[in-house]
């Protein structure tokens, strides 16, 4: 089934009617750091359907917590965004759980991976400006385990570029709502400093 159908059981003469519920959906944006996966999480979470990103951030590290979550009980939408490798106060802390974060998170939800990426050369000049280190090689051996699972891949430059036309496609061939409002969508998109 695609992204946030619903799947109904035709009812037969006679007996109850059995309903069963398709699972919520999980968006990851992940991608080299610097390469604009908050931002683009932030832009999906601008819809008021989806629940997103902070929720999520601890459980990369510890996905114990997953289970814990209240899945029922939320939004049918969700998306969460991490940067590989994660760094904290330019010093680099781990390397996303890739393969046990998504197992664990496709017990109760439809995952699909969305890999972010900007251009090599931006890439390299920003990490080593705001890192001090290029980091885009340890990422693409990452996710290797990642292009198992038919990942989907953005461009930072199209949606700073095509803006709410180009998200709107996105969400499309994601199944995702998005947020199409120039207005809110430019107010998003207002830092094009790197």
């Amino acid at each position: 089934n695609s992204m946030g159908e619903r799947i109904m059981l035709e009812p037969t003469f006679g007996e109850e009617v059995d309903q069963v519920e398709a699972k919520p959906n999980m968006l990851i944006v992940t991608g080299p750091q610097q390469s604009g996966n908050h931002l683009f999480a932030k832009l999906f979470n601008l819809h008021p359907e989806v629940l997103g990103t902070e929720p999520f951030s601890e459980m990369w590290w510890d996905t114990s917590k997953i289970k814990d979550f209240g899945w029922s009980l939320r939004s049918e939408f969700y998306t969460t965004s991490i940067s590989c490798p994660y760094f904290k106060n330019k010093e680099p802390q781990k390397i996303p759980k890739y393969e046990e974060f998504i197992t664990e998170v496709e017990k109760y939800c439809n995952v699909v991976i969305a890999i972010i990426g900007r251009d090599r050369t931006i890439l390299e000049r920003e990490q080593i400006r705001t890192r001090d280190v290029h980091t885009t090689p340890a990422a693409l051996e990452q996710f290797q385990y990642l292009y198992t699972l038919n990942p989907y891949f953005i461009s930072m430059e199209l949606a700073f570029l095509y803006r709410e036309n180009y998200l709107r496609m996105v969400g499309l061939d994601l199944g995702f709502p998005v947020v199409d409002d120039p207005n809110i969508i430019s107010d998003a998109l207002c830092d094009e400093s790197n």
